[in-house]
């Protein structure tokens, strides 16, 4: 059986994923006639309600329609019928605009257009994509294209070969997108991630020691702790496949910025970041950002605030797998029962840390 797939199984973000994963863990009617998805074991497709047992994530494949699942080799089930779900008008919109974006591989149509087809408001049209499928239709094409780049850079092309076959504009364009996607430049991509050249520097610390590490780029990890072996043995297990040294000084502003901030005497810190991170985690920490000093959110808000209510728990693991702690501040997001919920360098630093940022939003 081939598991050759339709542009969603392969090309959905991060985001948009999680939303049908969770129709299917979920049952959800509502999404029947959106997708089927198949799974890999059985070689069977299903409807999103299908009251079948559910299998393991990675077992399954989503498809637009029930044709592309056949094409890829998967049976129809015969407890839920597929073939036969009625589709909702919202999920006939849904199966509609991904269609047309899919159609137009040269590079992405607009919202006006998508609007004129489905003879929607632009704002509608918008606002119903996005509530079903979690992101927005550009950011919907802007991920097959990513998936694209992906195929023919695994395949051993080099990078402008791929940026021509993929259709981006300009090399400029190309970076810009698949930065957002990949976590890294389409040619570290390539190698597997490799190539990353970072530097780091321990420095005593308001809170014990903090190990700051960075490329020419931004900056890669902040670790709090109290040996500098501890630190420096998470940096290499964060990164097991970069150019890893020590004791440079290419960075100290950077460095002086952070432990300064740890002090108390320098309250907004607003520096660049190079992580290796999944469209969804740069969401929650987009939003991590943007917490005020001397404000906490919970994980429901934070959930909330990107357009996903219920991934609370996505929230908490995007929130403990953070690199860069201090320069996105994932201290700043508590349990809703108000207590401080988990925080990888202790849950001491994490009340200093709140108190402290308290106090100094207090005296400005």
């Amino acid at each position: 059986m081939s598991t050759n797939s339709s542009p969603l199984s392969t090309a959905l973000p991060a985001l948009a994923r999680r939303r049908c994963l969770a129709a299917v863990a979920l049952h959800d009617s509502r999404m029947d006639g959106a997708f089927v998805y198949a799974v890999r074991s059985t070689g069977i497709y299903c409807r999103p309600s299908c009251p079948s047992r559910r299998p393991d994530t990675k077992q399954i494949l989503l498809f637009v329609q029930p044709e592309a699942a056949e094409q890829a080799g998967f049976r129809a089930c015969r407890r839920c019928h597929p073939r036969q779900a009625r589709r909702s008008p919202q999920a006939e919109l849904i199966r509609r605009v991904c269609g047309e974006i899919e159609g137009h591989p040269e590079g992405p149509v607009s919202l006006r257009t998508l609007a004129e087809i489905t003879g929607l408001s632009a704002a509608h049209l918008q606002r119903t994509f996005r509530q079903a499928m979690g992101i927005t239709p550009r950011q919907y094409a802007d991920a097959l294209r990513v998936a694209r780049l992906k195929s023919e850079l695994r395949k051993g092309k080099d990078v402008t070969t791929a940026l021509h076959e993929v259709s981006y504009g300009s090399t400029s364009r190309l970076y810009e997108k698949s930065d957002a996607h990949l976590g890294m430049t389409p040619a570290t991509y390539r190698r597997g991630g490799r190539g990353m050249n970072i530097s780091y520097t321990i420095a005593p610390c308001s809170l014990g020691r903090v190990l700051v590490a960075a490329t020419d780029r931004g900056i890669s990890a902040v670790y709090l702790g109290d040996r500098d072996s501890n630190l420096a043995a998470a940096l290499r297990k964060e990164y097991p496949q970069a150019e890893i040294r020590s004791g440079s000084s290419e960075h100290a502003n950077w460095v002086r910025a952070i432990v300064r901030h740890l002090a108390g005497t320098n309250p907004q810190l607003d520096l660049p970041t190079d992580v290796m991170a999944t469209a969804f985690q740069r969401r929650v920490w987009e939003a991590l950002r943007s917490i005020p000093l001397g404000a906490t959110r919970t994980y429901s808000e934070v959930a909330r605030s990107i357009g996903q209510p219920s991934a609370i728990r996505a929230v908490a693991r995007a929130c403990a797998t953070n690199p860069t702690s201090i320069v996105v501040p994932c201290h700043r997001v508590v349990r809703t029962d108000g207590t401080l919920g988990g925080y990888r360098w202790g849950l001491g630093r994490k009340k200093l840390l709140l108190e402290q940022e308290k106090n100094a939003a207090r005296a400005r």
